[in-house]
């Protein structure tokens, strides 16, 4: 028996036969020149490459029945990628300045587009690179005629152990037949493993070598949640993760009873259990684990995420995302954040030189309010995707009432100039304020007045109302939620707005930690906003409460001078629930 720990992606435990799949590579590229004369032919060949790519990516859409939002949404990026006028235009000057033949051609111009992702310090930018491999690929087996063997053709169950599976082979995988997915390279945020959590299968990344410490038909377990990949277990670890397997379909069965029920604590105080999310093909997801709305739809991916000019989301290409996510939730809220661009998160393009303090720096609405034709852009694809659905705005980093305002009269210039073109949208758009900067929290009152409503970020607020850099490992262990500073910042926030008539929601990671549920129902908290799979975890604590006994833990914890205190008093609470 042999344990490997590698990056844990997709929660879950599989267990079964290694199914080595290692057609990873490139097929060989023959590389010759040709003549001028020889240029129209070759072109017309890359076209018809394309045009066969498109169609056998929409006979897959078309056939698999199976095709989730998630892996459909993969395949139409790659449809939008393949039909990029850039890319295009690219391939057809180094053809005719070259003159090589076109495979080497194509094979060239994606290495240049590839390598400059993988350069980027944003490793969102870095993970999108494997899209254009994927695409490439794709292109050069046509051109080449060379057959590409399918995962689509599984007929029994296994474990996937791969160098690296593209997008377009994890969307259309036999999945029924995929027990876990253990990869070398990849990280938690690429499109593969977005796919991995959307078919909740487990799957581990970032185990380099691991196609050569496993043969195919060796017996593995998959630990989705720890990261661990046992191979060649002993009989004793295979029935232990068996029997955890068994309990977690049982808590599995007993979160779908609680999907359709209400989130209210025992004597009826109700509240609002929303998710968090950075892609549209995640809303489906969300209402499989009961989500009652999206509070957080992290708007910067789709601007990390664009195509092949990188950094920069046309209007429309927007306004079919946020449409989709709309009509994926129905009647349900969504509340769209604007481009929390900035800090690690700034593409290339729009870099002007080094910031000395990024975080403190020229990030979120301070950089839209900087880049104003870029800001109205994303506020009008948003004006129109609204008459699709519920939709609200929310405001990133707001630290005073002037940024703000600025803010809301981009939004009704955005307005004035969707009526001009005649763009209908809705009447009924709420516009907030997100409190992650203490100075917002501090003057919550003044800027309840023009907030149709808060949502508390508290990871950035904890960050900065206690000078933490949470990614320091030196210092990381100083991010504490339950410090007296950060929950009073919370409780004058929650005080200011219910004052004011209007609803706080949390999108942080506090809100989705069971054990902090009592503690904020207890503040007066209206919604939580949280990874989709805390959901069901949240709902059955709070429903376990009764609010007169949040009320008076929230009242005795704020009077607790240290963290210990404050933790101390939480953990005796939860000692007298039984929990």
């Amino acid at each position: 028996m042999k344990k490997l720990t590698g990056v844990p992606v997709s929660k879950g435990i599989g267990i079964g036969k290694a199914f080595l799949f290692l057609d990873t590579d490139f097929p060989k590229i023959p590389q010759f020149r040709i003549e001028k004369r020889q240029t129209a032919e070759e072109w017309a060949r890359f076209l018809a490459a394309v045009h066969e790519a498109e169609e056998h990516i929409k006979s897959l859409q078309r056939a698999q029945k199976s095709l989730t939002g998630e892996d459909d949404a993969i395949l139409n990026a790659h449809l939008l990628m393949l039909e990029d006028t850039d890319f295009h235009e690219r391939i057809q000057k180094r053809l005719e300045t070259n003159l090589q033949n076109i495979e080497c051609t194509v094979r060239d111009v994606a290495q240049e587009f590839s390598q400059k992702l993988i350069a980027s310090p944003v490793q969102y930018l870095r993970e999108r690179a494997v899209d254009i491999a994927d695409i490439t690929k794709r292109l050069l087996h046509i051109l080449l005629n060379v057959k590409k063997p399918s995962l689509a053709d599984l007929t029994e169950d296994v474990i996937i152990v791969t160098r690296e599976l593209l997008p377009s082979e994890a969307a259309t995988m036999n999945r029924r037949h995929v027990k876990a997915l253990v990869m070398g390279g990849g990280s938690r945020t690429s499109h593969t493993a977005i796919l991995a959590k959307a078919f909740e299968i487990p799957a581990v990344f970032g185990l380099s070598g691991i196609t050569s410490e496993v043969a195919s038909g060796d017996t593995l377990i998959v630990d989705g949640t720890t990261g661990e990949v046992v191979i060649k277990p002993t009989a004793k670890r295979i029935e232990k993760c068996r029997m955890i397997i068994a309990r977690a379909r049982e808590e599995h069965g007993e979160h779908e009873a609680l999907r359709d029920l209400p989130a209210e604590t025992a004597d009826g105080c109700r509240v609002i259990l929303n998710a968090n999310i950075e892609f549209p093909e995640e809303a489906e997801q969300v209402l499989r684990y009961g989500a009652e709305g999206i509070g957080l739809y992290r708007s910067e991916f789709l601007f990390l995420n664009a195509g092949f000019n990188a950094g920069y989301a046309e209007e429309e290409e927007q306004f079919r995302a946020y449409s989709r996510v709309l009509k994926t939730m129905g009647n349900k809220p969504v509340t769209i954040r604007t481009v929390d661009m900035g800090g690690d998160k700034i593409p290339p393009v729009f870099r002007t030189g080094e910031e000395k303090n990024p975080l403190l720096g020229v990030r979120a609405i301070r950089f839209s309010l900087a880049h104003p034709e870029l800001f109205k852009v994303q506020l009008r694809a948003v004006l129109r995707a609204s008459v699709f659905g519920t939709v609200k705005i929310l405001f990133p980093m707001i630290s005073g009432l002037t940024e703000l305002e600025m803010a809301l009269s981009a939004l009704e210039e955005a307005k004035r100039e969707c009526r001009e073109k005649g763009q209908a949208f809705s009447g009924h758009i709420e516009a907030g304020a997100m409190i992650e900067v203490p100075s917002a929290a501090v003057i919550a009152d003044i800027l309840a007045e023009k907030s149709s409503f808060f949502s508390l970020g508290t990871n950035d607020l904890i960050q900065y109302a206690l000078a933490v850099d949470r990614n320091n490992e030196q210092v990381g262990y100083l991010s504490q939620p339950f410090h007296p500073a950060v929950l009073r910042l919370i409780k004058r926030t929650i005080d200011a707005a219910h004052s004011a008539g209007i609803k706080v929601a949390m999108c942080g990671e506090l809100a989705g930690n069971p054990s902090a549920a009592a503690v904020l129902v207890g503040l007066g908290l209206d919604e939580f906003s949280m990874s989709a799979s805390q959901i069901p975890l949240v709902k059955q604590n709070i429903r376990r409460l009764d609010s007169e006994t949040c009320r008076a833990l929230a009242k005795r914890i704020l009077t607790c001078k240290t963290v210990q205190e404050a933790e101390a008093v939480m953990k005796e609470e939860e000692g007298a629930r039984g929990i």
